[in-house]
């Protein structure tokens, strides 16, 4: 799950929103979003999980899977892709059939009130400054990696200078006489 810290932080933050068709509650009053800070946002390249809400569980398989989306009232997810306009790029499935909108904005983010995460304050929508297409997810991936392959090597790096530290304080000091 993103996290967002320090003053200012929650504010005018470029997101992309994930709205697929069958994201709808069988009552039609709410829409799961799953919303991601962008990774092209100057807080989003340090981020390992661009999401703004990610829960963890298990299927009925006893496979670990997560839960990225968050519920939003119908008239919300219209905010977003009134904010969005024309910046929308279709999500197609493996036999490239439309299955969602991939709508790029900006707005606040808040704790949620429900749940674990983030969630958006569509009061506070508005365009945003990167422009969503194709590769757009492909590159929230790409981001991902990298930001967690870097933390790792920072680890290893980290680990390293430790050891060092630790036998270089290890080595005799000579007697004094």
């Amino acid at each position: 799950m993103a996290l967002l810290k320090g003053k200012g932080a929650m504010t005018g933050v470029n997101l992309i929103a994930k709205v697929y068709k069958n994201g709808r509650t069988k009552d039609g009053k709410t829409q799961y979003a799953d919303v991601q800070v962008d990774s092209r946002d100057n807080r989003g390249p340090e981020q390992t999980n661009l999401h703004l809400r990610s829960e963890r569980y298990t299927d009925g398989e006893g496979k670990t899977r997560y839960q990225n989306g968050a519920p939003y009232s119908v008239s919300q997810v219209d905010e977003i892709a009134r904010a969005a306009g024309p910046n929308t790029e279709p999500i197609v499935d493996k036999d490239g059939n439309e299955v969602g909108t991939l709508y790029g904005f900006k707005g606040n983010v808040m704790p949620a009130s429900r749940g674990t995460g983030l969630v958006v304050n569509t009061k506070s929508v508005q365009a945003s400054e990167f422009k969503v297409d194709a590769t757009t997810l492909d590159n929230q991936f790409v981001s991902m990696r990298e930001a967690r392959t870097t933390q790792a090597a920072a680890r290893e790096n980290q680990a390293a200078a430790v050891q060092e530290a630790e036998q270089v304080a290890q080595v005799d000091e000579p007697a004094v006489g």
